[in-house]
């Protein structure tokens, strides 16, 4: 694989994640009511939804920033963990609701990895071929 297409795929992956943070994540929280209903059939009824779209908003961003991509990625994950876990809690189903934020945090870390090598030199993906 060229090197300029990891880059291009990688970059591609982290703006259709980005996009859909902004989509269905950080967008509801602040411009309709359903992030609270949402909030609240979980069992958060009291949930400062609003904050947690604007944390959700900062670390997508410091994402994008390849300076603080490590960063936001990390602190993403973290929020993404607590989402997993507000849906088992809530006995929510397996791979449909609980594994999403899984789901989307794989798509994150592909797209950071494809885009950048310091992140590949970190993580290698190695193969390795036996003779027989």
């Amino acid at each position: 694989m060229s090197e300029k297409w990891m880059t291009r795929t990688g970059w591609t992956l982290s703006a259709l994640y980005a996009l859909f943070m902004v989509a269905a994540s950080v967008a509801p929280k602040f411009l309709t009511d359903i992030g609270q209903q949402t909030m609240a059939a979980l069992g958060w009824p009291e949930a400062p939804v609003p904050l947690i779209g604007a944390l959700e908003l900062v670390c997508m961003l410091l994402f994008l920033i390849p300076r603080t991509a490590l960063l936001g990625a990390t602190l993403t994950m973290a929020i993404f963990g607590g989402a997993i876990v507000t849906q088992m809690r809530a006995d929510s189903p397996l791979f449909s609701h609980t594994l999403f934020s899984f789901y989307l945090g794989a798509l994150m870390w592909a797209g950071l990895w494809l885009r950048d090598p310091g992140i590949r030199a970190v993580w290698p993906i190695r193969r390795r071929f036996q003779s027989s």
